[in-house]
């Protein structure tokens, strides 16, 4: 068990990080405030090959691992959490078509994907179905050599703005095994969305609601078979889970540092508030936290490398650890900070905000327990 990473990984890690600096760090308080959605910058980060990390070359992949774009988004994310977080979404939507489309599909949308010429979003959540995804009732109705999608999506991130939707739908009966998946392009007849969502956090992408109403999609843009698509959905959501939980630790990274120089900068009492034992410990108790999550998203990337058939286990487990802990160690840098955390001319209630929600999408860390408790009591 080697935990070093490879000269490749550090080159990776360096050049994500020298993006996140330069191109991310200095506007992420803007993009919050004014709820920017930077894709001329996303599109930056895909010359680096980072909106296809985990597509195959032939259509403009970069071909790495999960455990290198875990790193990718750590990094990506110590600058801004938001737009690092919607990155890897749309990498988990084009690594859908790329892993599962017919070869007409993944040549006909992943070129352009790569580039982020084109911008894709992941719709599977809807207004009555979030945790139990497999109860999702949008429809798709084939006709000739085409489906008719008719029904709604909740929460979907770059809704209005991303030009490819990739879309569970039910095309037989209840349950998971009636789920297909597809491909809808943004101008599709009958495609609509709602009015941007008011959030808490992740304000540099938007929300909103996806509508179909008589949507007509080509038979053609089926990814895989019909009835495979809770199966492709989960897939997309077992690395989804490393990525956010990659996030996470990138947020939190930011978090951390920025205490432990606030500590030491800071004096109280005729003291430097680092010179504080109970301080002291806060901040170390942070950091261990935040290095036990960042083992264990890293071994959850390496297990779904190597095909591990505990891989689901490992990225809810990790999943489930690093985004808790990532939250606490930003919540705690806060509280370090006393009433200056709490201001907006500081970053971390940024952070914050912004972390908050990992714990939520991607499957609920309730949702994580009952995935690793169904793994552990199989059989």
């Amino acid at each position: 068990m080697d935990f070093n990473l490879t000269e490749d990984q550090r080159a990776i890690e360096d050049a994500a990080r020298a993006f996140a600096a330069a191109e991310l760090a200095p506007h992420s308080a803007r993009w919050d405030e004014e709820k920017h959605f930077p894709v001329d910058v996303m599109r930056k980060a895909a010359e680096l090959g980072f909106a296809g990390l985990y597509v195959r070359e032939d259509v403009g992949g970069s071909a790495l691992s999960r455990l290198d774009a875990s790193i990718v988004f750590e990094q990506l994310s110590y600058g801004d959490v938001a737009t690092a977080a919607f990155v890897s979404i749309h990498n988990m939507a084009s690594w859908m078509i790329d892993r599962f489309g017919s070869d007409e599909l993944r040549r006909r949308y992943l070129p352009r994907l790569t580039t982020m010429e084109l911008i894709a979003s992941y719709c599977l959540t809807e207004p009555g179905s979030g945790s139990d995804a497999a109860a999702l009732m949008t429809s798709a109705r084939k006709e000739g050599d085409s489906y008719v999608l008719n029904g709604s999506k909740a929460f979907i991130s770059g809704a209005g703005t991303s030009d490819v939707y990739v879309v569970m739908a039910r095309t037989g009966g209840e349950g998971a095994g009636g789920v297909s998946t597809f491909v809808v392009e943004k101008d599709t007849p009958g495609l609509s969305f709602g009015a941007q969502e008011r959030k808490m956090g992740w304000n540099a992408q938007p929300t909103a609601q996806v509508n179909f109403d008589d949507c007509r999609v080509p038979a053609a843009n089926l990814v895989g078979e019909e009835g495979q698509g809770f199966k492709i959905a989960m897939a997309g959501l077992d690395g989804g889970r490393i990525n956010i939980a990659s996030c996470s630790l990138g947020g939190a990274g930011f978090a951390l540092d920025t205490a432990k120089a606030y500590l030491e900068g800071r004096k109280q009492f005729g003291r430097a508030l680092k010179e504080f034992q109970g301080l002291q410990w806060r901040l170390a108790d942070m950091a261990t936290e935040l290095d036990a999550a960042r083992l264990m998203v890293r071994r959850a990337a390496h297990a779904l490398d190597n095909k591990d058939p505990k891989a689901t286990q490992y990225c809810a487990m990790a999943k489930r650890f690093a985004t808790d802990a990532g939250f606490e160690v930003a919540n705690q840098a806060l509280q370090l900070h006393g009433g200056y955390g709490y201001l907006r001319d500081f970053p971390l209630e940024r952070i914050v905000r912004d972390l908050r929600v990992h714990q939520i999408l991607e499957g609920t860390n309730e949702i994580m327990r009952v995935i690793v408790a169904r793994e552990l009591l199989r059989g």
